[in-house]
């Protein structure tokens, strides 16, 4: 009985962390570009030695507001996950891995939060992945 609730509950509970994944990355991209975060954040990346800096803040800055259009619509969910993962991993080595794991309390801007953005978009993904795999089989 308890197990037939959770099964239909289970496509509801992963809906709702698809939507809130969407949102938090949304989030990310919006506040960068509606803050003027774009310029500085590339200008940031050349210091690191990537070229075309500012091309490349625009290009993760689209990514994070379109892309999550499409993940919270349920589409190609578990390739948009692939890409956010590349761009999160990439921060967390670049940004938050110098600072240690917490991000507040016991350090400052670690990569905690990276790391569970990270696990929760794999998990996600796959779930997207094997889903369609399954929808393949059934024809």
């Amino acid at each position: 009985m308890h197990s037939d609730r959770l099964n239909r509950l289970d496509p509801l509970l992963w809906l709702v962390l698809r939507l809130t994944l969407a949102a938090l990355l949304a989030a990310h991209g919006w506040a960068r570009m509606l803050g003027g975060g774009v310029v500085p954040f590339g200008e940031w990346l050349q210091t690191q030695g990537l070229p075309a800096g500012f091309y490349l803040a625009a290009a993760v800055t689209a990514y994070e507001i379109v892309a999550t259009v499409f993940y919270a619509a349920g589409k190609w969910v578990w390739q948009l996950s692939l890409g956010f993962i590349g761009i999160y991993t990439t921060g967390l080595l670049m940004v938050h891995a110098p600072f240690g794991w917490f991000v507040v309390g016991a350090g400052r801007n670690g990569m905690e939060y990276s790391v569970l953005l990270i696990l929760t978009l794999s998990l996600v993904g796959y779930r997207a992945f094997v889903a369609g795999r399954l929808r393949r089989d059934q024809f």
